[in-house]
């Protein structure tokens, strides 16, 4: 229930027009004015450039709070804290600052599996109904793999999930097996929460412990990552972050969610950026992961057809700017994250930001360019754009990803264009982004004209490494008419 999840958007009582008018711009004048000192900044010209870039990025996307930390053969090059943890409280951030970590997270539940794999209790290839007895028929071609994978067919949460019911793992169980498989195992890449979920599961029924407490156990502990743990809204947390969201251009706090839904295996942890650099070490050694296990977690998957996805176990795993790398982001609760490992530069970039709409890929790339300057930012100025006709887009591009174009969102005509052809060539454009759901979900309207009955609308798409322009216009019966997608060249 992370990255890709589907959060339902709160409507808020009309309040005063020129208080929420002035309330975002005093936040954001006190957050851009708490920003500390760098931590480990060797280098004065480094640190200027990441200091204008994370404040310009904070003013524009109007986040309260960022921590940030980049480090080179594991160890510290630059830990600095921007802005606020909690606006109501006026706290700073800084590098010991705890946030949701979203499905960032994935990559310690995959590492959870991959200790039981080398410790012989489980096989990356058993079927899950070696665990689940009496799990579905369409189960027994399920393995381990292909959970970590995201090629289970098990797909996400359901829609109308109520997020404020305490769920047992009885109920997360029979949850999963109620869902419908969305093709069979192996035969496609599908992000999956359901299935890091079930993975959490299967943890504690192989060792009879939860899954956040193997983790303690063999990884934060050992590590010294004194504040990783599950996420509890009940314990006492030093140096907490509040998470945010943009309700109607005001700040507002993050919805409330059960107790339970923050335990679950696809992405509910607390982490500072000084864990995550404590984890990054830990990476460059074979403590707790030998290198032949960490080269398997960032191999890309193989379908059943031959074609391959690049991701491997909790990790997307590619290129960017030429350079192998791996790397994850997450979304949850009012907080964004991100990681970025360049393998080969031995260079990661880290940080988390404590509002709902920060985008994330946009942050991570900018990072990144600052290093690799081919990862420039395009060129964009977003307009004001209007929530319903935004989720209007989303839900459009997110069918042609997924390759269902709708009657209820294309005209007839459009259909039958997309029938011929043209749908296979946009969906294989909106899937050459590191994952199309949450790209999607950043898309920024440039520019929007009416003219002869339809209103034509042109959006940005900014991933780590490619930009897509987007032109879609809507006819008189509220359905699209026309899309097309276009890769934009790098910007120079």
């Amino acid at each position: 229930m992370r990255a890709g999840t589907l959060i339902p958007t709160r409507q808020r009582p009309a309040a005063n027009r020129a208080a929420r008018a002035l309330w975002p711009c005093a936040v954001l004048a006190l957050t851009l004015a708490l920003v500390g000192p760098a931590r480990a900044a060797h280098d004065p010209e480094l640190a200027a450039r990441v200091d204008a870039f994370v404040t310009a990025e904070m003013a524009r996307q109007q986040v309260p709070g960022i921590a940030l930390a980049i480090l080179r053969d594991g160890k510290p090059l630059f830990v600095k804290g921007y802005g606020l943890a909690n606006v109501e409280h006026g706290v700073p951030v800084k590098p010991e600052t705890v946030f949701q970590s979203g499905s960032m997270g994935k990559q310690f539940t995959a590492t959870a599996v991959m200790l039981l794999v080398a410790d012989g209790r489980l096989r990356l290839d058993d079927p899950l109904t070696k665990f689940f007895p009496d799990a579905p028929e369409t189960w027994k071609t399920i393995t381990v793999r292909h959970l970590l994978n995201h090629t289970s067919g098990l797909g996400d949460w359901p829609r109308q999930l109520d997020l404020r019911r305490d769920f047992s793992e009885d109920d997360l169980l029979a949850m999963v097996k109620a869902s419908p498989l969305l093709f069979p195992p192996g035969a496609r890449w599908s992000y999956s929460n359901l299935g890091y979920v079930t993975l959490g599961l299967l943890v504690h029924r192989v060792t009879g412990t939860l899954y956040g407490e193997v983790l303690r156990e063999r990884v934060f502990a050992p590590l010294g990552m004194s504040t990783a743990r599950v996420i509890s809204e009940a314990e006492i947390v030093p140096n907490r972050a509040a998470g945010y969201e943009l309700v109607a251009g005001r700040l507002a706090n993050q919805e409330w969610v059960a107790p339970s839904v923050n335990t679950t295996a696809d992405g509910s942890l607390y982490l500072t950026v000084l864990d995550m650099a404590k984890w990054d070490a830990a990476l460059h050694s074979d403590r707790p992961l030998p290198r032949a296990v960490r080269e398997l977690m960032w191999a890309p998957t193989v379908l059943a057809d031959g074609s391959s996805k690049a991701y491997g176990f909790g990790w997307h795993t590619g290129t960017l700017a030429g350079r192998r790398a791996v790397f994850h982001g997450g979304a949850w609760q009012g907080f964004q994250s991100y990681v970025i490992r360049f393998l080969d530069d031995r260079l990661t970039i880290v940080f988390f930001a404590n509002l709902k709409q920060a985008h994330s890929y946009r942050l991570a790339r900018g990072l990144a360019a600052l290093f690799h300057p081919e990862l420039r930012l395009p060129a964009v100025s977003p307009l004001a754009d209007e929530p319903e006709a935004r989720a209007f887009v989303q839900r459009a591009l997110n069918e042609l990803a997924d390759g269902n174009p709708s009657p209820e969102t294309f005209t007839p005509a459009a259909l039958a264009s997309l029938a011929s052809g043209e749908g296979v060539r946009l969906g294989d454009l909106l899937r050459t982004l590191e994952l199309p759901v949450a790209v999607i979900a950043f898309a920024e309207l440039v520019d929007r004209r009416e003219a002869a009955g339809r209103r034509t609308s042109h959006y940005v798409l900014t991933g780590l490494d490619s930009t897509l322009d987007v032109t879609l216009a809507i006819d008189a019966t509220g359905k699209i008419a026309t899309l097309d997608v276009a890769p934009r060249a790098p910007e120079r």
